[in-house]
């Protein structure tokens, strides 16, 4: 059997901090608390926050990557204006930008922000033909 992907784990400094951030973006982790939460962000696929503690209780060496982004993400809306109102939500609760909105080259309305832990964030959605 081929082995199918159904979870993303990122290990966080915050999980309230990303919680809030990914909530922003209508991600839904319920009841979120605890060193471990996560969401269904398609049927099978789920992306899953973990904290440094449940980090080491799996893997006892591990420490915190250092240097820049380390992670990407990419979320698909249905229309350039959702983009624009994606992005002024996370960059007007002091989420930073890692890059502006822009309508680019290859055909969607796009922007990067960056999570609590600075991982980037696109955001992108199909620009109308025309």
């Amino acid at each position: 059997m081929k082995p199918q992907a159904n979870a993303l784990a990122l290990i966080v400094s915050d999980i309230a901090a990303s919680v809030d951030f990914y909530r922003r973006l209508g991600l839904d982790f319920g009841d979120a608390t605890g060193d471990h939460v996560e969401c269904e962000l398609m049927p099978g696929f789920r992306l899953m926050l973990d904290d440094a503690t449940m980090a080491k209780s799996f893997y006892p060496d591990w420490t915190k990557p250092s240097g820049g982004a380390h992670t990407a993400l990419a979320f698909e809306f249905g229309t350039p204006s959702d983009v624009d109102a994606a992005y002024r939500e996370l960059t007007d609760a002091g989420f930073r930008s890692a890059h502006d909105l822009f309508d680019a080259p290859w055909g969607h309305r796009f922007a990067t922000v960056r999570d609590p832990d600075g991982n980037n964030v696109d955001l992108y959605a199909l620009l109308p033909r025309g």
